[in-house]
């Protein structure tokens, strides 16, 4: 029953999805929204190019570990996770497109937070959260019980950076409608960190930060 919520959460994201490209305008201090679309290097167009990567590799997560259990209760959970942010993503990506802004970049990661010489990269793992290229391969080496727990720690970690990236467009971003969503992601991410929390504890495991 507690997946209820985040399936409702997803199908609300989906109906947003179907109308806010069109409205995804800035706006200046006095909330009218005739203020020129975002440039390349607004936080704006940074928090969609990042977030859309990020989101981009807890929707592969989703769907491996989804490919390694039988728990219902994992494979609803990864299912809500992989719907959810991969209409997202689309999102994302389709606010970029309308503000005519490419969907990558030559500055580094998270370079609109002002943290793009922290953004280590190292083995895959481009942005705070992020799963390494290892990291993945080993999830995808096991299976039942070991596979969810893994799965769980992987994406309370994905989660905590997820939210770090949102908090930083909820306060420099300029589009509303932007700022809606990063706050959306805050809100229901720090939900599913409890909710992976109490399944790790059924599980005889914890987070591993």
């Amino acid at each position: 029953m507690r997946q209820v919520g985040l399936i409702a959460g997803a199908a609300a994201v989906a109906l947003v999805a179907a109308g806010a490209i069109t409205y995804a305008v800035a706006e200046d201090g006095s909330g009218s929204t005739n203020s020129p679309a975002p440039t390349a290097d607004s936080a704006d167009a940074g928090f969609a190019r990042d977030m859309a990567v990020h989101h981009q590799q807890a929707v592969e997560m989703s769907y491996i570990v989804r490919d390694r259990t039988k728990n219902v209760e994992v494979r609803r959970l990864a299912y809500d996770i992989a719907q959810t942010q991969a209409n997202q993503r689309g999102m994302l990506l389709g606010w970029l497109d309308l503000w005519n802004l490419p969907k990558v970049s030559a500055d580094p990661p998270m370079t609109w937070m002002g943290m793009g010489d922290m953004a280590s990269g190292k083995d895959g793992a481009l942005m705070p959260g992020m799963a390494t290229n290892t990291e993945l391969k080993k999830l995808n080496s096991l299976s039942g019980k070991p596979a969810e727990v893994f799965f769980l720690q992987l994406m309370t970690d994905h989660h905590k950076g997820g939210i770090h990236m949102a908090e930083g467009c909820v306060e420099k971003c300029r589009v509303g409608v932007e700022k809606r969503l990063a706050q959306g992601m805050v809100d229901a991410q720090q939900s599913e960190i409890q909710l992976m929390a109490d399944m790790l504890k059924e599980r005889g495991a914890k987070a591993r930060s």
